[in-house]
């Protein structure tokens, strides 16, 4: 029984789903909006905010806690001064999921996942929206 076991399992391998929740939170902090799943972006969202909340602490530790998920040293440099400083007065939210359909081979219901405070205007999401469904 899975009674009060938290995560997902995705069909996968444990080492194989950390890879792809890892990679997933690269995509994120390089391009601060992916389109994935609904489940992968539930799922990868507690990943990316405890990311932000070590950038926000802004500490050796935090930036090696980050280096153990991120493994590139530019995407910790750039997640502790150009991302983690934008949530300074916020505690917690800091993504946020839109649905996007449905994926056409398996009807997998899709989603974009994006930072609160992004650059990117909310706006633009409903012409994402429109453009991927029209794909």
């Amino acid at each position: 029984m899975r009674h009060r076991v938290a995560g997902r399992k995705f069909g996968r391998e444990a080492d194989h789903r950390k890879a792809m929740l890892h990679n997933l939170a690269k995509s994120i902090i390089i391009h601060e909006r992916v389109n994935t799943t609904i489940a992968r972006a539930k799922e990868m969202r507690s990943l990316v905010e405890r990311l932000i909340t070590y950038g926000k602490k802004n500490s050796v530790h935090g930036r090696r806690m980050a280096f153990k998920v991120l493994q590139d040293r530019a995407l910790v440099k750039k997640l502790f001064d150009e991302i983690a400083p934008r949530y300074t007065d916020r505690n917690g939210g800091y993504t946020r999921i839109y649905k996007n359909g449905t994926r056409k081979g398996d009807c997998a219901l899709m989603g974009i996942i994006e930072f609160v405070e992004g650059e990117v205007a909310s706006a633009d999401v409903d012409t994402i929206k429109t453009e991927e469904l029209t794909k």
